[in-house]
């Protein structure tokens, strides 16, 4: 919020060992051994200038989608790292469709366009290998001045000598509400609203796909069953602790929008969610409507107006419903002590699906928040929010760019219907992402106190 000299400023951009150079080098050098790993730890000055001196620049957020092919990301993402560290440039095989590599994780890369019209934000494309696979899809910006481990570049050189055209290169406007301003429907409203969720309790027909041994800290289980709409079955994946008592506590998890963008569930990513298990309680994780290989089209989550969308949203919810239902004909789960456990698109639905499902006793809501864009009503979390009673617990960063404290997660907050002792926001000095350590610590804790420690 205020000018800085050019020495002001230039006397930030230093090394470990206050040496100019990246904020992870040593004496204005890359650390010993990783001479293959890409330049991290710079500002969006430091890579622009580098740029600049390169006979480069820093690519437009137009140019950067189109050459990381982001429309192909269901098939680039398997590839690519994320959750492995930073690796050496090229190590994983995940690239793009103009033979260009690492755009999809280890490290995020700086563009040149700002987020708005008066930001002090920089775009920051492609995700991290810390962060969630659909930071590839997603739009992430950061002040100019950030120097996490996680933030790299890299140069584009364009062929014509003509400059951009000027609306290639102006600062892009992001989504923005302002939740003060609006008010959630009646109760009689609501109702018509609530009813839409509604499903006939009919038989499940269910069947046991698969059963795997193979973890030393679970049974999984893959089940599938009737859905609550149509012809259609619902694939559910039932973790089972092996160091736990039955009838154990359950918790539902709905994951991330990477689930849109990818075709098969065979290959879970199991780490939002497996500390919960080796710590003795049991999740289920269904396939929910247009996720994995019941994918339809639908590629992003974010609320818009197309009865599409809204009911997506519903079947989604009759699906989490109908495991529920598959769970209450289990005698080895204690239905009485069920929770939601939502990350990111899961995290921001656990402001809706709660409100209709009455057996849900707890949330964990992790990197959610109110969408910034506009829905319809049937949808809307505003409308739903204040008729969650149950205990919330958020887990939140302070620059998240996809739920933003003030205008994303402290709405939600202040809506949840949950008495004031009973709800807890948390946040932390990340992006979209929060620590794992506390992530495992906070969630754990939180269900302890509402559903009771596990035997």
């Amino acid at each position: 919020g205020r000018s800085l000299s050019w020495e002001e400023a230039v006397a930030q951009f230093r090394d470990r060992t206050d040496r100019p150079g990246p904020s992870t080098w040593e004496l204005g050098h890359y650390p010993e051994g990783k001479e293959d790993f890409p330049v991290t730890g710079v500002s969006w000055y430091e890579a622009a200038a580098y740029a600049q001196f390169a006979g480069k620049s820093l690519p437009t957020i137009y140019h950067w989608a189109k050459a990381a092919g982001i429309r192909h990301s269901a098939y680039i993402i398997p590839l690519s790292n994320f959750g492995a560290g930073l690796s050496p440039v090229g190590k994983h095989r995940g690239m793009g469709p103009y033979g260009s590599y690492d755009m999809a994780g280890n490290v995020k890369e700086w563009c040149w366009n700002g987020s708005g019209e008066g930001s002090n934000k920089r775009y920051i494309l492609g995700g991290a290998w810390s962060e969630p696979t659909y930071m590839l899809n997603d739009a992430d910006a950061q002040s100019p001045f950030d120097r996490t481990p996680t933030n790299g570049f890299r140069c584009v050189k364009y062929l014509s000598e003509i400059p951009l055209p000027q609306s290639h290169t102006d600062p892009v406007e992001s989504p923005s509400r302002d939740y003060s301003k609006e008010e959630p429907v009646s109760d009689e409203t609501f109702r018509i609203y609530r009813s839409f969720y509604s499903y006939d309790k009919t038989e499940l027909n269910t069947v046991v796909e698969s059963v795997d041994e193979s973890s030393e800290f679970w049974r999984k289980e893959k089940v599938s069953f009737d859905a609550a709409y149509g012809n259609e079955r619902v694939v559910a994946y039932l973790f089972l602790p092996r160091n736990g008592v039955p009838p154990y506590q359950t918790v539902v998890y709905f994951p991330g929008a990477g689930a849109l963008r990818q075709r098969s569930s065979e290959n879970l990513r199991l780490r939002p969610f497996d500390f919960i298990v080796r710590a003795g309680r049991a999740v289920i994780y269904p396939v929910y409507k247009s996720t994995y290989e019941r994918g339809d089209g639908l590629m992003s989550p974010p609320s818009s107006m197309s009865i599409f969308l809204r009911d997506r949203v519903i079947q989604r919810s009759k699906d989490l419903g109908r495991s529920i239902d598959y769970l209450e004909t289990r005698n080895d789960i204690d239905v009485d002590k069920l929770a939601y456990y939502g990350f990111s698109w899961g995290g921001a639905m656990g402001a809706l699906f709660p409100a209709v499902e009455e057996r849900l006793k707890v949330c964990v809501l992790a990197v959610g928040g109110f969408w910034q864009q506009r829905g319809r009503p049937e949808i809307e979390q505003i409308n739903f929010a204040p008729r969650i009673k149950v205990p919330v617990l958020m887990l939140n960063g302070r620059y998240d760019y996809v739920f933003p404290v003030e205008s994303s997660q402290l709405p939600m907050l202040r809506l949840l219907g949950a008495p004031e002792k009973d709800k807890r926001h948390i946040i932390y000095e990340t992006g979209h992402s929060i620590p794992r350590m506390e992530l495992i610590k906070e969630t754990l804790n939180w269900l302890d106190r509402y559903l009771g420690p596990v035997e």
